[in-house]
């Protein structure tokens, strides 16, 4: 028998691991975040993503491809409407794994693994990025009207246009 090249299995067999795996996932997506060790957590990572990918796409085929994994209908049914919903603006890394003390009864490295539901404010950050560009480009030539009148007026509007860009981008969400 050829050696697995992922290295050691969770369990006895690649059988069970599948099925550990979607039962793990199973649980993640009833629940939002599950306790277990850490290399369970780990293998889980890919899968759920996966399968959270599978559920942004939202055709029948994708569903089928879930139904293969997650044989709970209800399951897949809050993961095609609630959590694709939720993860439609992330573009990956919708799961977080975080360490936690060892396990009790032998010390095993335990972990929390849960859905990242916090809202992508990736659109703010472009905007502020874009408004400090636009007042960097525009402050020599207040720099050379200052040096004129011999006034600081260049870093006034600065940081004002820096300070209101963030409040901007709140209104326009």
């Amino acid at each position: 028998m050829p050696t697995p090249k992922k290295g050691p299995r969770l369990a006895s067999s690649p059988a069970h691991e599948r099925l550990m795996l979607a039962n793990m996932a199973t649980s993640l997506f009833q629940n939002g975040r599950i306790t277990t060790t850490l290399p369970k957590a780990k293998r889980l990572r890919p899968l759920a993503e996966r399968l959270i990918t599978f559920a942004k796409r939202g055709d029948l085929h994708s569903r089928r491809r879930v139904m293969r994994v997650i044989r709970n209908k209800s399951v897949v049914h809050v993961l095609f409407t609630q959590i694709a919903e939720q993860m439609e603006q992330r573009e990956g890394g919708y799961t977080r794994i975080v360490k936690i003390a060892p396990r009790v009864g032998d010390a095993a490295p335990a972990a929390i693994i849960e859905l990242v539901t916090e809202p992508v404010a990736k659109k703010a950050v472009v905007k502020e990025a874009e408004a400090t560009t636009k007042v960097a480009d525009e402050a020599p030539v207040e720099a050379t009207e200052a040096e004129n009148t011999e006034a600081p007026v260049a870093e006034a509007p600065a940081e004002e246009t820096a300070a209101e860009a963030p409040a901007e981008a709140e209104k326009a969400e």
